[in-house]
Parts: C-alpha cells; structure tokens; sequence
C-alpha cells in the first residue's frame, strides 16, 4: 500500500512539518470497523487514544504526531490551514500527520467516525494559532523524535 504524500508550507499561522510529508492511505481499513483500525495502529507500536470527530476548526499538536482513521462516515478535511489543501476522506481512509499540520473538519455525515492515534509517549498539546504560539511550535517540532515508523504500514517515515 503506497500512501500520497502531502507536504504544506509554513504559513507564518499553522507551521505545518519541514521534514516529514502528511501520508493519505485511501481504503487503508475496512470500513466500519473502528476495531480494525485500533488494531492496524497498536500492531505498529501506535496505541489507539480516541473515537470521536475531528474538530470544526484549525489545530494542530507540535508535540505529536497524530494518525485518523475514518471508521465510519464522510468528512472534508482541511489540512495545511488556510492555505492548505481540502480533502474528502471516508470510511476506510487513514491520514497520517506530522507534528504542526494543521487539520480542521469543513463538514461531515451525521455517522462520523474517526479512531485517533499518536505513537508512545506523546501527549498532544492542541494550539489553534494563538499569538506566541507559532514561535513555540518551530522549536518543538524539531525536538520531537520521529516514530520507529508509521501506523499503517509499519514502514519508516519519512518513507
């Protein structure tokens, strides 16, 4: 399974990643198996943390990397920011994000379901552009260690 691969500049807002691509794994997972999913991730050292949606607005975690399964359902994404891109994922679908990419939920069906991950021992902060927060984010993100890999296929990232 080969993912896409997103990569999204620095907007001076959202810093996004400067070094690892976001990964889009369609049809990753069957879909309305939010247990598969859960599997899929914990079988390559991602421990599930979450069932629920993805938030209506822009965040992004600079001390985390963060994995979505859509287990159920339709949403468009924006990921990047502003600037960013806009997608349409649905159940099956796996984005992976690295530390700082922006997400945001433009819309989704009344059965969303989305199962979360972030590797071991990262605990995501959430900022949403705040004044000062971008200026702590581009020194966290660096710092932060990369996966032994990531959660869908297992493989190295960046790959």
């Amino acid at each position: 399974m080969t993912p896409e691969l997103l990569v999204f500049a620095d907007d001076g807002t959202i810093p996004n990643n400067p070094r690892l691509p976001a990964l889009l794994y369609r049809g990753a997972i069957p879909p309305g198996q939010p247990e598969a999913a859960e599997a899929l991730f914990a079988r390559h050292g991602w421990p599930p943390a979450w069932r629920n949606g993805i938030y209506p607005y822009h965040h992004y975690h600079p001390n985390a990397h963060e994995a979505l399964a859509i287990a159920r359902g339709r949403v468009r994404v924006m990921l990047g920011g502003e600037g960013g891109e806009a997608l349409d994922l649905e159940a099956g679908d796996v984005v992976v994000l690295p530390a700082g990419t922006g997400h945001r939920n433009l819309g989704a069906s009344a059965d969303l379901l989305v199962v979360g991950a972030y590797p071991p021992g990262q605990a995501p902060e959430e900022y949403r552009g705040r004044p000062g927060e971008h200026e702590r984010a581009i020194a966290a993100i660096p710092a932060l260690p990369d996966p032994p890999g990531e959660p869908v296929t297992g493989a190295p990232w960046p790959l």
